[in-house]
């Protein structure tokens, strides 16, 4: 065990007194502890039907699942909890940091577990299951890219531990294998694309989980591909199945592929497809608790995702807790390690074991201010923050206006003209400059801190010159900062050569993992929320249509959520451009869009509203700052790699 793990140990058994890990229910602040053998642990692999048929073999497609679990309880008649994984990337491209693969005996029986979900927690008295969704790795079926069939595939295995559906010793065999050794609890956790199929089958409401830890996962597969009719990738689900499929998978479902192809079509329309595949709108049926951990500067699971899930899933009293990092898409256990895992084991500790540590009365979000240096909030957004409009008036230069708690002007119009080759880094760079490509609305500096925390609207009507455009509104702190490098190829992380280790090893799977430290850049502005959209999909209902020139349209753009404190001595600004490079896919067209000021404003999830953009302006000491100090700012380099990057990549 590292000096780390030693201490991390220490200090658990310091502060929570000793207990059973399979004594019943455990008194108030006790938590489960490493009692049970790693070593002599139970390893097995089972195959769950799923009784679909989606490679159309004539037989019942059977997902792959392999277990780790401790051998004591089962010897002494105990059952335990589970926590799960499901994933497409077990195989193909690997999990984490380190892009680990499960691994096997020359029998096929499993010797390694990516990540160090079984090292740490097996030992303390849980399972550990990781799932390969249909058509990957060693499950039958084909891969769906979050539709019904990669659901029901997880949702399955949820069913068989809870003694619902069968489970089979070998993946043609009739022997079947019941999961009599699982108490029916379980817990998913993934990241990326494992996040996303906990959130849908959360949205299936499920008997038996317990809850979701979602780690940048996709609430709405619309949303990973499309901001309102704008692609924002070159490519769709059927590129990302092929990367992901088995070659059994590959070699039989050309049919499933061109499904995905024509159901989710590159023009930005929305489908029964996307329908599918959209999980918020099934907030209501969430039985779980939901812990969502989110990079603020995602660029690849944009934040939009996290926003409108964790929204629907306050609207429908579902118990919560957020992590709000500076980086992009990372795993906390990248970023925050320590303070995690043992966050984890207390979430996991009280909603599966029914430990009564008190987790659930913790502050409910914990936000990164400045690299390394964290806040909390009791709730999220913070009591007191509402949605405050903002008029667009117009400045003393052309392209130069003003942000403004005033009403929008009786007239006046700004213009700019679609440039594809540049970025919201050069936009923010040129704030105050007054150039061709986009026109930005800024405060007068601040005197008092302002936060903003959740996601924020901008209303435009636009007339543009061509028959498409595309359309983009970001938020920008404009002010020296040193934050985390979220376009940096680690996303904010720096790897290390040392290694700490967090839970108990074996020759075939080490609990050892690569440090890592915040990978830091002073800069002079930071983009903290975006929105993009296709003029063409004004219509909410995203069917679009092209455009004539000339003519006026009226759109409202989605911010994404985030939360950031624009301090004292800094501006807030909003910029209005085209196409944001790397981020959105350019239109065919070029076009000079005019806005009509009057008919045009932003809507800001002001923490404090409207009075407390005013107390902002003009300073003072209860300024709503929050702990922490200052807020950060965003690089200068733009994110062009984005586009051309792999989508399995991508979505790691």
């Amino acid at each position: 065990m590292s000096v780390a793990a030693a201490i991390l140990a220490a200090l658990v058994l310091v502060l929570l007194a000793p207990a059973g890990a399979h004594a019943g229910p455990a008194p108030r602040d006790t938590g489960s502890q490493p009692v049970d053998s790693y070593a002599n642990a139970v390893r097995q692999s089972v195959w769950v039907t799923t009784g679909l048929d989606g490679d159309r073999d004539g037989k019942p497609d059977r997902v792959a699942v392999d277990i780790v679990r401790p051998s004591e309880p089962a010897a002494a008649g105990q059952k335990v909890p589970v926590i799960m994984d499901a994933s497409p990337y077990y195989s193909c491209c690997g999990r984490g940091n380190e892009s680990q693969l499960k691994t096997y005996d020359k029998s096929g029986n499993p010797v390694g577990f990516p990540l160090y979900y079984d090292n740490y927690f097996v030992p303390r008295g849980y399972a550990v299951v990781l799932v390969d969704l249909t058509g990957t790795d060693r499950s039958d079926g084909c891969v769906d890219v979050g539709g019904p069939s990669d659901i029901a595939s997880a949702k399955a295995v949820i069913d068989w531990l809870n003694g619902r559906t069968t489970g089979y010793s070998t993946r043609t065999g009739s022997t079947t294998a019941a999961a009599s050794w699982a108490n029916g609890s379980v817990g998913m956790i993934g990241k990326s694309w494992d996040g996303t199929i906990a959130n849908g089958v959360a949205a299936t409401g499920v008997d038996g989980l317990r809850t979701v830890v979602d780690i940048s996962g996709i609430s709405s597969w619309y949303d990973y591909y499309f901001a309102q009719g704008a692609a924002l990738y070159d490519g769709g689900p059927d590129a990302l199945a092929s990367e992901v499929e088995s070659s059994a998978a590959r070699s039989r479902c050309s049919a499933e592929q061109q499904a995905l192809r024509t159901g989710a079509p590159r023009n930005g329309d929305w489908t029964s497809a996307w329908q599918q595949r959209d999980y918020y709108a099934d907030a209501s049926k969430v039985k779980a608790s939901v812990f969502v951990a989110q990079g603020a500067q995602d660029l690849n699971v944009r934040t939009k995702n996290f926003g409108q899930w964790w929204d629907a899933l306050a609207a429908n009293g579902v118990p919560r807790k957020i992590w709000l990092s500076q980086t992009g898409h990372v795993d906390p256990f990248d970023y925050r390690r320590s303070a995690w895992v043992d966050t984890l084991h207390q979430w996991f500790d009280y909603y599966l074991m029914g430990v009564d540590n008190g987790v659930q009365n913790q502050p409910m979000a914990d936000i990164e201010r400045t690299p390394d240096h964290w806040t909390t909030d009791q709730a999220w957004p913070p009591s007191g923050t509402a949605a405050t409009r903002l008029g667009l008036l117009p400045g003393t230069a052309n392209g130069l206006g003003t942000l403004s708690a005033a009403a929008p002007p009786a007239s006046g119009t700004e213009r700019y003209t679609d440039n594809p080759a540049q970025s919201e880094d050069t936009w923010a760079a040129q704030a105050d400059q007054a150039t061709a490509a986009k026109v930005s609305f800024t405060t007068g500096v601040l005197t008092g801190d302002l936060r903003l925390s959740g996601g924020g609207t901008v209303t435009l009507t636009t007339t543009p010159s061509t028959t498409s455009a595309h359309l983009s509104a970001v938020l920008v702190d404009l002010g020296p900062a040193t934050i985390r490098d979220y376009e940096a190829a680690g996303e904010g992380i720096t790897t290390q050569s040392t290694r700490s280790c967090w839970g108990d090893s074996t020759s075939g799977d080490s609990a050892c993992y690569l440090d890592t430290a915040a990978d830091t850049e002073t800069v002079q502005q930071t983009v903290f929320s975006r929105g993009w959209a296709d003029l063409g999909h004004y219509d909410p209902a995203l069917h679009g249509v092209a455009l004539t020139a000339g003519k006026p349209y009226t759109i409202t753009l989605q911010l994404a959520s985030s939360d950031h404190v624009v301090p004292a001595g800094h501006r807030l600004a909003l910029i209005v451009a085209g196409t944001d490079n790397g981020l959105i896919v350019a239109p065919s067209t070029k076009p000079a869009i005019t806005i009509d000021l009057s008919r045009s404003s932003a809507n800001l999830p002001l923490v404090g509203g409207l009075p407390a953009l005013a107390h902002a302006l003009r300073g003072g000491s209860d300024s709503p700052r929050a702990a922490g100090g200052p807020a950060t700012a965003a690089p200068a380099g733009g994110p062009a790699a984005a586009l051309p990057a792999s989508q399995a990549a991508r979505l790691r």
